[in-house]
């Protein structure tokens, strides 16, 4: 294990790149198993490939969340906690990168609470005045707030009503407010949306499991009413006037469901995978079926494009693409399933057809932070808290 001082300069800069267009094409759900185990699914698209760090924090562990003109906020970890994150500004001579500048997009704890953070557009602000005396969490650091303190859903909702949380500009992305929203499962099947828009924060109960970006997810809710008509049973006669119409092959339930990739379509066929899909009994078996799950949610480089100067709302990274190529594809960076009674989190990337595993009751059995590239894992090797548990302690 390594003790070298943290540095991340070409992990920020690209971070300033990747949050400088409007949205990526991110994809949540769960997925329930026969015995009522929980299982979360997500996938993570932007037009380049970004330094991610993967990192674990013991619990114990201290936090201080900021926003500029508030009092800081502090919280100790009471559980520990696993996930991907990148950083939230560039580093300086004077302030290199820390632990504390490293914000979750998606993460997990020991009591089996998620977290993950989706694009989403129309997040906006600002946020009401607050009293000076009053210590605000920045919406940034909901993730580890959040997992380091929380074992469930319901006391996530109880302690938002308590907790001031702000968006607060980011400087690397020239003062912009942050374009997220935050979506949190449990275990027992619990989840919740929290959206930041018109300058106020709302936190919707999530019945349906899932998440893609914008609109916000209200409107999502609203648009299922338009496939009310959708099932998995095939129908594969039909009689027209005396014509009888039978069709060759199974699979004609799916005919209905939005085709396009877009967070709307997305969501609509992520609502029907995460309903139909078959109910095994066993956890592993379990795990794979979610990962077939998100198969249908994989994007291939090319698939769609976006030319530079064509207005597409997605990622801005031409500083980190290799070629000179005039448009931009995105693709599924990282795939993660989360299972949330074993505590073990499986992420594929976007060079690998298989999953690596990350067991955090084993990273519990260690000290201290660790701090892993995502880059470094082996896919080859199934299991990679070893490789986790070797990182760089900061």
């Amino acid at each position: 294990m390594s003790n070298r001082k943290l540095s991340l300069i070409p992990l920020a800069a690209a971070l300033a790149l990747s949050l400088s267009a409007p949205t990526q094409a991110c994809t949540s759900l769960t997925y329930t198993d026969a015995n009522g185990s929980v299982y979360l699914g997500r996938t993570l698209e932007l037009s380049a490939d970004l330094p991610y760090q993967l990192l674990y924090v013991p619990a114990g562990h201290a936090f201080r969340s900021q926003v500029p003109g508030q009092r800081a906020l502090t919280y100790e970890a009471k559980y520990p906690l696993f996930g991907v994150t990148m950083p939230d500004r560039l580093p300086t001579a004077d302030s290199p990168l820390g632990v504390g500048d490293l914000k979750l997009m998606e993460g997990f704890n020991n009591q089996g609470l998620t977290f993950s953070l989706l694009a989403y557009p129309s997040a906006a602000g600002p946020q009401d005045s607050v009293a000076m005396t009053r210590r605000v969490l920045s919406a940034l650091d909901l993730g580890s707030w959040i997992l380091a303190q929380h074992a469930n859903v319901d006391e996530v909702k109880q302690a938002l009503t308590r907790q001031t949380v702000m968006l607060a500009p980011l400087a690397a992305i020239g003062g912009a407010l942050p374009p997220f929203h935050y979506v949190v499962h449990d275990r027992g099947g619990a989840s919740i949306v929290i959206e930041f828009n018109k300058g106020q924060m709302t936190v919707h109960d999530n019945p349906v499991g899932v998440m893609t970006n914008g609109p916000e997810f209200e409107w999502h809710l609203t648009n299922l009413n338009n496939y009310t008509f959708l099932s998995n049973l095939d129908q594969p006669t039909a009689t027209f006037g005396d014509f009888t119409a039978t069709q060759p092959d199974s699979g004609i339930a799916t005919a209905g469901l939005p085709a396009s990739n877009t967070s709307v379509g997305r969501f609509v066929r992520a609502v029907y995978y995460s309903k139909f899909a078959e109910k095994v009994d066993d956890p592993d078996a379990a795990v794979i079926t979610l990962g077939r799950i998100m198969n249908n949610f994989d994007r291939p480089k090319g698939i769609t494009i976006d030319e530079r100067e064509g207005g597409g709302e997605h990622m801005d990274l031409t500083a980190l693409v290799s070629d000179a190529s005039q448009y931009s594809t995105e693709f599924t960076s990282w795939t993660n399933l989360t299972d949330l009674s074993r505590n073990r989190f499986h992420i594929r990337t976007y060079d690998s057809l298989n999953y690596t595993m990350i067991d955090l009751e084993q990273l519990s059995q260690t000290d201290g932070v660790r701090i892993l590239p995502l880059k470094r894992l082996d896919a080859s090797t199934p299991d990679g808290t070893s490789a986790v548990i070797a990182g760089m302690a900061p």
